[in-house]
């Protein structure tokens, strides 16, 4: 090879190589990619603020571990001053044998109890006792087989646009819901009518076990 191309070949491969650094830097660093917002910067719950419990919540190789008492964790960080309508979410996810959680969308802080406010996706893959499943929309649209494995990484991704939800794990489509137009049998005790709000992860008993890493969001033009 003449020493013209192999120069041009440097070049290319360093080129690359500075791209793909900057990009990695950037989701580091919570910088937007392809539309894509951090809220998680694998080192610390920086933008997140516990209730009830904030000893459930720890940050650990990358990853927020949910493990302990009864407690939420709600994002309250400078993304869309953490206030969300449309959009798509994705989380990578981890439990441990006989784990419960959920990650809440429109929903807000407070201080106690399980969120009087938004939807919760399930996360459950082997928790005998509750038989509504990993990808559910809570007692909205159930499932009942777990999707995934206990100990190994699923990507979680939630899209909502108006009235519409959709939860995918690993790509596949576990919910398609349409809220009615009448959704007044949504408002109870607990209020499962779409709006908006942040998001929230939950740490559900101190047998549960559950990671999550990777939190990004991509807003969606209303």
């Amino acid at each position: 090879m003449s020493t013209h191309w192999q120069r041009c070949l440097g070049a290319v491969f360093c080129a690359a190589a500075c791209f793909g650094a900057m990009a990695l830097s950037a989701r580091a660093a919570g910088g937007e990619s392809d539309g894509w917002l951090s809220l998680f910067d694998g080192r610390s719950l920086a933008g997140w603020k516990a209730a009830e419990n904030p000893d459930a919540f720890r940050v650990e190789d990358g990853a927020i571990v949910a493990h302990g008492t009864r407690g939420h964790l709600f994002y309250v960080g400078q993304v869309q001053n953490h206030d969300f309508k449309d959009f798509v979410m994705e989380a990578e996810v981890m439990t441990a044998p006989g784990s419960n959680s959920g990650i809440y969308f429109h929903t807000q802080y407070q201080e106690q109890g399980w969120p009087a406010k938004g939807l919760e996706v399930q996360v459950n893959n082997t928790y005998a006792r509750d038989p509504i499943k990993t990808g559910s929309l809570y007692q909205v649209a159930n499932v009942t087989t777990p999707p995934a494995k206990d100990n190994q990484w699923f990507i979680m991704r939630i899209t909502v646009r108006g009235k519409h939800v959709i939860v995918e794990v690993d790509g596949r489509k576990l919910v398609d819901y349409t809220e009615p137009a009448d959704n007044s049998a949504l408002k109870g005790e607990f209020d499962r009518r779409l709006a908006h709000g942040t998001f929230a992860i939950q740490a559900h008993d101190p047998g549960s076990m559950v990671r999550f890493r990777n939190i990004r969001v991509k807003p969606l033009a209303e």
